[in-house]
C-alpha cells in the first residue's frame, strides 16, 4: 500500500483530503497574536479576511522535523510505504524536515520537492494519485516519474495589487505607489522553485492576455495531465473574468477547468483578487 502525504500550501483542504485518500499536514500560521492551523481552525474565507484587516503580513512555519517523523511512523506501522510531497525547498524548510524524518524509516518513506507552491503543487499532487491508483508502479518508481515531470510544471499568476510584495519587502515602496497609481497588474511565475516577476500589464484585461500568451509560450497545456486554476481573496469574480479572456485556452479541449482558491502559504504575499494557471507544459 502506497499512502500519499503533502502539506497544506497544496491547498488541499482536510474534507477534500479524505475524500481522496491524502493526508494532508496543516503548516502553522501566525496573524498578529493568534497563531492557527491551516484548513484545521483556519480556512480559506476566514484567512483572507483577517490579512485584509491586518496591518502586519501573516508568518507561516514549516512543518518541522517532529511532526512529520509522528505521521511517518503512523503511516509505515500500518503497513504503508509513504510518497510525501512538499511545497518549493526554495520557500520554506518543510522539505529539509521531511528528509531528515524520512531517513529514520528505511527505505519505507521518500519525499518529494515540488519545487511549487498552491495549485503548482497541487497538480503534481494529483499526478502522483493518479500514478498511485493505477497499481502498475512501485513508490520508488512513482518518486522517479514525479522528479522527471515537475520541471514541466508552469505556474504563473497575475496580482490585482502590489501591496503585499511592498508588505513583505519584496518591492519598494515607491515602486508599489506607483503601480497602484497606474493600476499595474504584475504577472509572478515560479521558476527553479522562486517566485519572480516574469511581466506587468496595465489593467487587468491585459494581464489577463498576458498570462494566456505567457501560458502559450510556455508550450501550451498538455491536457493529458493533471492542470488548475486559481483565486485569491473572498470573491472568484476575476478567475470569471480571466476564464471568460482565455476561452480560447480551454475551448473545445477540456469540459472542465478545476478551480481552486489559493490559500494563506501563497495569498499572503500575492494580497486578494489574484488568478493563476498550473499545468504541465507540452
Amino acid at each position: 500500500m502506497i499512502k500519499l502525504v503533502v502539506d497544506s500550501a497544496t491547498d488541499i483542504n482536510q474534507d477534500e483530503a479524505e475524500k481522496l485518500g491524502v493526508i494532508c499536514m496543516p503548516i502553522q500560521v501566525r496573524i498578529g497574536d493568534e497563531e492557527f492551523l491551516d484548513g484545521v481552525n483556519l480556512q480559506h474565507r476566514q484567512f483572507y479576511e483577517k490579512l485584509i484587516e491586518s496591518a502586519s503580513l501573516p508568518q507561516t512555519s514549516q512543518i518541522n522535523e517532529y511532526r512529520w517523523e509522528e505521521k511517518f511512523a503512523e503511516e509505515v506501522e500500518s503497513g504503508a510505504t509513504v510518497i510525501a510531497i512538499t511545497l518549493s525547498s526554495k520557500l520554506s524548510g518543510t522539505y529539509g524536515c521531511a528528509v531528515k524524518a524520512a531517513k529514520k524509516f528505511g527505505g519505507k518513506v521518500f519525499v518529494v520537492d515540488s519545487l511549487n507552491a498552491c495549485i503548482g503543487e497541487r497538480i503534481l499532487c494529483d499526478y502522483a494519485l493518479r500514478l498511485i491508483s493505477g497499481g502498475k508502479l512501485t513508490a520508488e518508481e512513482i518518486v522517479k516519474e514525479l522528479n522527471a515531470a515537475k520541471g514541466k510544471i508552469q505556474l504563473i499568476a497575475v496580482l490585482d495589487t502590489l501591496k503585499y510584495l511592498k508588505k513583505g519587502g519584496r518591492i519598494s515602496s515607491v515602486a508599489a505607489f506607483t503601480g497602484e497609481l497606474l493600476s499595474i497588474k504584475p504577472v509572478v511565475s515560479v521558476v527553479g522553485g522562486e517566485v519572480k516577476c516574469v511581466g506587468k500589464a496595465m489593467g487587468s484585461k491585459k494581464g489577463n492576455n498576458l498570462l494566456m500568451q505567457l501560458t502559450e509560450e510556455c508550450g501550451g497545456i498538455n491536457f493529458d495531465m493533471p492542470y488548475a486554476v486559481g483565486y485569491s481573496g473572498l470573491s472568484d469574480e476575476c478567475l470569471k473574468k480571466y476564464l471568460r479572456d482565455s476561452e480560447v485556452l480551454w475551448k473545445g479541449k477540456t469540459e472542465n477547468v478545476p478551480a481552486y482558491p489559493v490559500g494563506c502559504t501563497i495569498g499572503t504575499h500575492i494580497g486578494p483578487n489574484g488568478v493563476a494557471v498550473a499545468f504541465f507544459a507540452k
